[in-house]
């Protein structure tokens, strides 16, 4: 079985980077409250979606719309209007989280695949086998929290396709249930589209070039000069414990599946995301040529091993250029 290669684009340029090195579809989001990953100068507008649906079709890829946010009732007609707009566009996909948007989807288009987006939260065969006989689900795509044994269960169990993150950031939440920002900004991840609303983000340069940043009256990081600093969110800052400042929540690092290559697909798993969508070109090159070279190399006829400058690359561009197995590698699940 031919695992399908899923990477990110928050821009055209992104775009074209993950074609050009080998995607086999890529996730994309409009520029309103509709994706989790709204930040301010990403994402498509409606325009700039359908340009996009042409290039993938030109080059005989697919492409996704992700609509993975919770709309209030005051403002789903929003989401309902995305999801139309993004029909007439020709989507491949959509990448949906909310029950009601999925039957929306479902009842208005129904030609066009629902996946369950992670922000759905479902982590059991129970939960899969609802979405898809309630809302027709081809593919669900599992939250970063399960062990490697449970996502081969699932695979076995789930009455649908399974997609998993392969590379990226991760998040210590079971997505879709997160509350830590809201908390301090009043504006909700899985509402609003962001972890950190850029409005409440502060940077401060301190004495000797030192700096400190805070989320809305937060303290969350203090970087030494030549320390790398990422954008800031709560769960991955650096908190006093005992006196001294500890990643207590969080440690920031990337997800590298690498290693379990073999065992994903001999488990049945569908497709491989690449999380980033709020990364540039340069990051989505990289990740997507290494990832398309180890699985073209896993379906070759000689054993899979993980070449040097393959891990050395995704090195470079995690988060604390460093990255972890995370929840997959859990024994006791």
């Amino acid at each position: 079985m031919n695992m399908e290669l899923v990477c990110p684009a928050g821009s055209p340029a992104a775009l074209e980077a993950a074609l050009e090195h080998g995607a086999d579809a890529v996730y994309v989001g409009l520029r309103n409250p509709t994706n989790a990953r709204a930040f301010p100068g990403l994402n498509f507008t409606p325009e700039a979606l359908a340009a996009a649906v042409s290039t993938a079709h030109a080059r005989r890829r697919k492409l996704y719309l992700a609509l993975n946010t919770y709309p209030t009732s005051r403002h789903i007609h929003v989401w309902k209007d995305s999801i139309d707009m993004a029909a007439a566009a020709g989507v491949d996909a959509f990448i949906i989280a909310d029950m009601a948007l999925l039957d929306y989807a479902a009842r208005r288009h129904a030609g066009i695949p629902r996946h369950l987006s992670v922000q759905g939260s479902a982590t059991t065969a129970v939960a899969l086998r609802f979405f898809y006989e309630r809302f027709g689900i081809a593919r669900a795509v599992l939250p970063r929290v399960l062990s490697i044994a449970q996502v081969e269960h699932l695979c076995e169990q789930a009455p649908v396709a399974i997609e998993v993150f392969a590379f990226g950031s991760l998040c210590i939440m079971v997505e879709g249930r997160c509350q830590l920002s809201s908390h301090v900004t009043g504006q909700s991840p899985n509402c609003h589209g962001v972890c950190s609303p850029a409005e409440h983000v502060r940077w401060t340069e301190l004495p000797g070039n030192r700096r400190e940043v805070r989320l809305g009256q937060v303290l969350v990081d203090r970087f030494e000069p030549e320390e790398p600093a990422s954008y800031p969110t709560l769960c991955k800052g650096r908190y006093q414990q005992d006196g001294q400042p500890f990643y207590a929540l969080e440690e920031p690092t990337s997800l590298n599946t690498l290693e379990l290559l073999p065992r994903l697909a001999q488990a049945g798993v569908a497709a491989l995301k690449v999380e980033g969508r709020q990364r540039g070109p340069a990051y989505v090159t990289q990740v997507t040529r290494v990832w398309r070279g180890a699985l073209d190399a896993l379906k070759g006829p000689q054993p899979f091993r993980i070449l040097p400058e393959w891990e050395a690359q995704l090195s470079h561009v995690s988060e604390g250029l460093q990255t972890t197995l995370g929840p997959y590698h859990r024994r006791w699940q």
